[in-house]
């Protein structure tokens, strides 16, 4: 039987919320304990049942979308899949898919249709790319172009359009999230590697860790960036002060960049993605040190730097990728913020009042727990259904039927 709310008390503004547990010390303020227990106007909803589309995969991580109902999934192998309108796992894999470092996290992570693929055909990867020479044993993200054929067999004319510097050793907290707005720019999310000489680059301008970078289609630099001009910084940076970065979208109505990114131990967030603007890591955070739950930085707040439009605190649900729901099979949630959550095994529904440019939170609640997996990837597709990539191996493709 699907399950529904259960009424309870109406929220408070978000504003007054914070304000009250922000007064009982910075340890105890974190909506995740208020939230959930909020009420929605209106009448209940039915939540939609998760229908398996495909299995079989293994360590999926990006899910993409092609016109004439195929899909197509990325495994950190090193494989891009094609999943049939019918949902069956085809048994090849797509050839010209560029070598990827695949240890730790890394591997071929995401994958994007172009917008205007029915004309150019463009598929975008992001993956991580061995170092060679003074870098080897070091990788970094990059990502790559190419032009798939009509069978979906082959990646065409392949070119890296974008590398990730400086290399390092570490595989982890690579980001990796890509998205494309309207005018066909393309974002990308860079984690900050991890290690703790590394994560404090996440603040200096002269690399890429911890960013969010913004290119055009062919890798080059738009001149409407907001460091182009700041000498000794990266030009295709958008964002700074991030931690490890797995979703990211344009807002539907606002047009702005919205992220969902882990933080530390606790402290993951969801920020509106302004260009030029700080978001904070590793200066100030909501989360500890793993093991110890040491303080990391100055605090949780700090002038010149962005507040989260909401996190979780003290426990992470590593949030995977994320987006505003907006088609029509499913009422109730047009306008939510809906966020896959790895550690947390569910997809968070965030719903939002007020407008696009700076709502409130009145309501967060986990669904899909019973499924136990740890959801990848969380798309809506060109159908309105949104559609839900678990981890490991092997992986399920499931879609959700109202």
């Amino acid at each position: 039987m699907p399950e529904r709310q259960t009424p309870r008390p109406p929220c408070p503004a978000r504003r007054d919320t914070l304000r009250r547990l922000a007064a009982l010390g910075a340890s105890t303020a974190v909506p995740s304990l208020v939230l959930p227990g909020c009420a929605l106007p209106g009448p209940a909803t039915a939540t939609p049942r998760p229908v398996r589309v495909a299995s079989g995969l293994e360590l999926p991580w990006g899910l993409g979308f092609l016109p004439d109902g195929r899909l197509l999934v990325t495994e950190r192998p090193g494989r891009l899949r094609v999943v049939s309108p019918r949902g069956e796992l085809e048994p090849w894999s797509v050839a010209g898919v560029p070598a990827v470092d695949h240890r730790d996290h890394g591997g071929l992570l995401d994958v994007l249709v172009d917008r205007e693929f029915a004309a150019n055909r463009y598929v975008y990867l992001s993956y991580t790319e061995a170092g060679s020479g003074a870098d080897a044993g070091r990788n970094g993200v990059a990502v790559a172009r190419g032009r798939l054929d009509g069978d979906a067999r082959t990646l065409d004319d392949v070119e890296e359009i974008f590398r990730q510097a400086p290399k390092v050793q570490s595989g982890e907290n690579l980001g990796g999230r890509l998205a494309q707005s309207a005018d066909g720019m393309l974002f990308l999310t860079l984690g900050d590697r991890r290690e703790e000489a590394e994560r404090v680059k996440a603040q200096d301008l002269s690399t890429h860790h911890g960013k969010v970078v913004r290119i055009r289609r062919d890798g080059s630099v738009p001149p409407d960036n907001p460091f182009v001009q700041t000498p000794g910084a990266r030009p295709e940076i958008w964002s700074y002060g991030h931690r490890n970065p797995q979703g990211i979208f344009l807002h539907p109505t606002s047009g702005e960049v919205w992220t969902c990114e882990h933080g530390p131990f606790g402290g993951d967030e969801v920020n509106i993605t302004r260009a030029g603007r700080n978001y904070g890591w590793p200066v100030i955070t909501y989360g500890c040190e793993y093991d110890t739950c040491a303080p990391i930085g100055e605090g949780t707040a700090k002038e010149g730097m962005e507040q989260p439009l909401t996190w979780w605190a003290p426990v992470s649900i590593a949030p995977s990728n994320c987006f505003i729901y907006d088609g029509d099979r499913y009422p109730g949630w047009r306008g939510d913020l809906l966020v896959g959550a790895l550690a947390g095994m569910a997809l968070w529904r965030i719903v939002l009042r007020g407008p696009a440019t700076a709502p409130t939170v009145v309501q967060r609640e986990p669904l899909f727990a019973s499924l136990g997996q740890r959801l990848r990837d969380a798309r809506q597709g060109p159908d309105g259904r949104i559609y839900l990539l678990t981890d490991g191996a092997p992986a399920t493709i499931y879609r959700l039927e109202a």
